[in-house]
C-alpha cells in the first residue's frame, strides 16, 4: 500500500510539514518495502486552491492514505472523494510517522481539522506580542 506524508524535505528522515496543501514535498512510501518517492509539491506556490491541487497530485500517484499535521476542508473533501484516508496530528520525521502508522498508533479522521490550523491568521496583527 502506498502512503503519502507531507514533508519539509525530500527524505524519510525529513520532518513532517504540518501543512498538507503548502508543504514543500510529498514523500510517497510503499509500506511493505519502505521504498519511497519524493515529489515536489508544485501546488504549494498556488495563489489559491493549494489544498485541492495537492490532493489531485497525491491521488494521481495511487496513494491510499495521507499522513500530515493538518488538512483544510477543501483538501479533505478532495482527498475523501478520491477514496484516500486522512491521518492528521502527525509530527516528527516521515520515517517515525510511517512506523507509528504501521503500529496502529495513528488514526484516520472523519472531518477536517480546521481548528488547529497553521498559517496566516485572520486577525490584523503581525504576531508581535507586547508585554507592557
Amino acid at each position: 500500500m502506498r502512503v503519502c506524508v507531507s514533508a519539509a524535505a525530500d527524505s524519510l528522515d525529513a520532518p513532517i510539514d504540518p501543512r498538507f496543501g503548502r508543504c514543500p514535498y510529498f514523500i510517497i512510501v510503499d509500506l511493505e518495502t519502505m521504498r519511497f518517492e519524493a515529489i515536489p509539491n508544485v501546488a504549494s506556490r498556488a495563489m489559491s486552491g493549494a489544498g485541492i491541487q495537492a490532493a489531485q497530485i497525491v491521488a494521481s500517484k495511487g496513494v491510499k492514505v495521507v499522513i500530515t499535521g493538518n488538512v483544510g476542508p477543501n483538501a479533505f473533501q478532495a482527498l475523501s472523494a478520491a477514496g484516500i484516508k486522512i491521518v492528521t496530528g502527525a509530527y516528527g520525521t516521515v520515517r517515525e510517522a510511517i512506523e507509528k502508522y504501521k503500529r496502529g498508533e495513528l488514526r484516520e479522521i472523519r472531518s477536517p481539522t480546521v481548528g488547529g490550523h497553521f498559517g496566516m491568521g485572520m486577525g490584523r496583527g503581525r504576531g508581535l506580542r507586547r508585554w507592557w
